[in-house]
């Protein structure tokens, strides 16, 4: 019987297939949206329990209580992607050649279901207070959930691009230079996402309510420190490291003669993507993180990331497909 299925792998592009998985990449920026607009509104508790919500799929008034439906449909929606996550993984096994492909949508099942645990374990276990840290177990978990959510992101794009036309047709190599600039620009993000997961469930959004100076007298250091303060203002500190990196890669990018059309037009939408979160930053101090500006922040973070992860996979496909191929 392995026969058949054995035969039946090709590395060839196959468009059901390709359609799937961008479908699967999609609606991990549906989950993402969701559970920062919950996070945004203080409904991570809605329900006590898990991972039923008040012991049911379907809990009573649900549809007419604002943290209720946040909560709720952001279960809802980690189901559809579980499930999504699942059947592309099942897929790939089936019928793609390449087993480091096969592999990362085995990885990318692992991921999903850990991240369901964590999620679960920052309802569970919030009730265990932690006054020295001035949190309590379930938010450390919480911040956790944030941290694995972006790793997911990257996870479902890679899926996503290495099963596209553009992936298996592409025959244009790109310099080192871009490859470099591509990874420090993702580490830099994911790091600066995970400073924000502890900043967000810290409740350290207005630690600092001024902007952009740091005080209202205008100077460009906090006039008192504490934890809140502190992390807070390292958020806009790497969000300056972060301005300068993504215009290096950029200009990576658009200096490099063999980057192709789509690497140049991701290079454009990346600054773009830049410039729109600093704005929408600047807002949630203005307006007091208001629930909409917050989750817009949140979302157009994972969008970064997730274009600069993209066109540094992307920049990658010749050396991760030759070490593939390697005897």
């Amino acid at each position: 019987m392995s026969l058949p299925i054995r035969s039946s792998r090709t590395a060839a592009f196959k468009p059901g297939l390709s359609l799937f998985a961008a479908l699967a990449a999609a609606w991990v920026f549906v989950l993402i949206s969701l559970g920062a607009f919950t996070t945004s509104i203080g409904a991570g508790m809605a329900f006590p329990d898990w991972p039923l919500s008040n012991g049911s799929l379907n809990p009573h008034g649900w549809l007419d209580d604002l943290a209720m439906f946040a909560e709720h449909s952001h279960r809802l929606s980690a189901g559809v992607m579980t499930t999504l996550t699942i059947i592309l993984a099942v897929w790939l096994w089936l019928q793609e050649a390449r087993p480091w492909l096969r592999r990362l949508g085995i990885f990318a099942v692992g991921l999903v279901l850990a991240q369901a645990v964590v999620g679960g374990l920052r309802v569970l276990l919030d009730h265990i207070a932690l006054p020295s840290l001035q949190t309590s177990v379930g938010r450390l978990f919480a911040m956790l959930h944030a941290c694995l959510a972006q790793m997911f992101v990257c996870t479902v794009i890679a899926l996503a691009l290495s099963c596209s036309r553009m992936w298996i047709e592409q025959t244009r190599p790109v310099s080192r230079a871009i490859r470099r600039a591509g990874i420090v620009l993702c580490v830099l993000l994911f790091v600066q996402l995970a400073i924000a997961a502890v900043m967000r469930h810290s409740f350290a959004g207005l630690a600092i309510p001024t902007f952009p100076w740091a005080s209202p007298s205008g100077s460009l250091l906090p006039p008192e420190w504490n934890f809140r303060v502190a992390i807070h203002f390292a958020h806009r500190v790497m969000a300056a490291v972060i301005t300068i990196a993504v215009v290096w890669f950029a200009i990576a990018i658009w200096i490099d003669n063999e980057a192709s059309p789509a690497l140049r037009a991701g290079a454009t939408a990346l600054v773009a993507l830049l410039i729109f979160q600093v704005v929408l930053g600047a807002e949630i101090i203005l307006t007091f993180r208001a629930a909409t500006v917050t989750t817009g922040h949140v979302l157009i973070g994972a969008c970064t990331l997730a274009t600069a992860f993209w066109l540094t996979w992307l920049a990658h496909r010749d050396p991760i497909e030759a070490a593939a191929s390697a005897p």
